[in-house]
């Protein structure tokens, strides 16, 4: 949101100028009519600038925390159904400063990520045809969602992906949520067709939003258009986040709408990635060097923002069956190329694929495709990642190259291995899992394990030494069965969290020293985790004898 204007403020004082009326209306009647509410919007604060300050009213628990949610007026899309789900948590959880976070959290990437979205039915804008190319016969048909990440103007498939997770289960019972989601499908896959290595895209032509400017000179091959992608960093795990945003529609609704020959072309350009990352560095047979399919040089004084050796990255081998990843869901570079927890999400999320067309019943030889695939590199995942450690066992490493290097550590972001069972990869009480996450929960065992006065958790490199993620926490409760593990986690979480929104990543012995007050997935998890811990353990949300809340049930 752009700041607002004098004449836009006028504009808003104007349309109301008794102010508890004014507020009263809007909380009971949000403005429908899109010409009035755009006059609203214009003058509404960036929320960037809103979300750093504390707003009333308070929650009356001991932390009182703040009220984050923007104006009914400045909201970007709206549910009745979110809304009831938030007055059913106010009225069960018994910590009232965890529900004033998920009252906060919960509706924040409907309340503020929603840059633009049609339903559909518009007509299209046969001026802006002559942008798209000779080929993209249908390109931006039907709904359509673009989803920022919060504070940058740009979607990144990951993010965009678990932003909309915790709205999947009530996608069948609310229209609009399922046609939000529909619209997020059919926008990713055009940003998949367009250039399936990058990571973060620009408003889509047809908003009409202006693009932004990622003030970074990148060499990159294949080479891309810089008004439709804001970054290209390659990483893995966000083509597998395009797959895992239609199976999740499909699981909770059903519905196979979103297999328009758009999305099978978006499959074509994820599988031709697939096959191309899949090489070794050097030809198996003559032992030849092959240049990469993709390529990224940076200029810049932090080694994980850019790739070595040319933009190659560090040689990997042949015959794995896994599938290179340049870049981390961090945004950071891969030290050895072949990142364990993309190719376990990889292989899940191929594999549901598979499922979701053998139900439509259309392609039975791609679902065939997809099957293989998605088990060979399993295979591969348990073949090459799995390695012993002197102190913890059989242990899954982070990264790999084939050749014998492993790395162990993990990161905050998702996926990781942490949250391979999350993932679907396997069980969280498989033995393999157990063993790496008694490492990685450790200092001795997890570099990026970070302990200090205040908090504890996994941070990463992106950030710092100094800096661990809540987010790794709330994945650590949802593949946890501990009630008092859980209990603790959201404890720690929700006291690093005064501002009543879960930030990105904060100082282990300062928790008011954090990095971003908005950052909607961090958000979009929290909610994730208490929707799941009120079905998993209702006791610990709700007081002993507590029936499970089942969202969409």
């Amino acid at each position: 949101m752009r700041a607002p204007s004098n004449a836009a403020l006028l504009v808003l004082a104007s349309l109301c100028l008794d102010r508890p009326f004014c507020f009263a209306q809007a909380q009971q009647n949000p403005i429908k009519d899109p010409a009035v509410k755009a006059k609203y919007q214009a003058a509404c604060p960036p929320y960037e600038h809103y979300a750093r300050f504390p707003h009333r009213p308070y929650s009356n628990g001991p932390m009182e925390l703040p009220y984050q949610r923007p104006s009914p007026h400045c909201r970007t899309f709206e549910s009745d159904l979110v809304e009831q789900i938030i007055r059913d948590m106010n009225a069960s959880l018994i910590d009232r400063d965890l529900a004033r976070i998920f009252e906060n959290a919960f509706p924040n990437t409907l309340d503020t990520t929603v840059r633009w979205h049609v339903d559909g039915t518009e007509k299209q804008d046969k001026k802006a045809q002559h942008l798209f190319r000779p080929s993209s016969d249908g390109a931006w048909e039907g709904a359509q969602s673009f989803i920022v990440t919060g504070d940058i103007n740009a979607e990144w498939l990951r993010d965009s992906t678990n932003q909309l997770a915790q709205y999947q289960p009530l996608a069948k019972k609310d229209k609009s949520i399922e046609n939000l989601i529909l619209g997020a499908i059919n926008t990713q896959a055009e940003y998949v067709i367009e250039s399936p290595y990058c990571n973060a895209f620009q408003p889509p032509l047809p908003s009409k939003l202006h693009p932004s400017d990622n003030g970074q000179g990148d060499s990159v091959h294949p080479a891309y258009e810089p008004g439709l992608v804001f970054e290209c960093k390659y990483e893995l795990d966000s083509l597998a986040h395009f797959l895992a945003l239609g199976n999740q529609f499909y699981k909770h609704t059903g519905s196979t709408a979103f297999l328009t020959p758009r999305w099978y072309l978006a499959l074509d350009s994820l599988i031709r990635v697939l096959d191309e990352q899949s090489r070794p560095t050097f030809n198996a047979k003559t032992g030849v060097f092959e240049r990469q399919s993709y390529r990224f040089q940076r200029q810049t004084n932090t080694g994980t923002e850019t790739l070595n050796l040319g933009g190659q990255g560090n040689p990997l081998n042949y015959g794995t069956g896994l599938v290179r990843s340049a870049f981390r869901p961090s945004d950071d570079a891969t030290t050895l190329g072949f990142f364990i927890p993309a190719n376990a999400m990889m292989a899940v999320e191929l594999k549901r694929a598979a499922e979701v067309l053998s139900a439509a019943g259309t392609k039975p030889k791609l679902a065939a495709d997809l099957k293989a695939r998605g088990e060979t590199i399993e295979k591969g995942v348990w073949e090459h990642g799995v390695v012993m450690h002197k102190k913890w066992g059989a242990v899954f490493a982070f990264e790999v190259d084939g050749y014998g290097s492993s790395i162990i550590m993990d990161d905050a972001n998702v996926p990781s291995l942490l949250a391979l069972p999350y993932l679907g990869f396997l069980t969280a009480n498989e033995r393999t899992y157990q063993n790496t996450r008694a490492m990685l929960l450790s200092k001795e065992g997890n570099p990026y394990f970070l302990k200090g006065s205040a908090f504890k958790g996994i941070g990463g490199p992106h950030i710092g030494l100094q800096n661990a993620w809540p987010m790794s926490l709330l994945i650590q409760a949802m593949t946890s069965d501990d009630a008092e593990e859980i209990k603790g986690l959201l404890k720690a979480v929700k006291e690093a969290s005064p501002l009543g929104l879960v930030h990105e990543s904060v100082n282990v012995d300062r928790v008011r020293d954090y990095t971003r007050s908005w950052f909607a997935w961090a958000n979009s998890v929290f909610a994730q985790t208490i929707l799941d811990v009120a079905e998993r353990k209702p006791e610990v949300l709700f007081g002993p004898g507590a029936k499970p809340y089942v969202v969409g049930a």
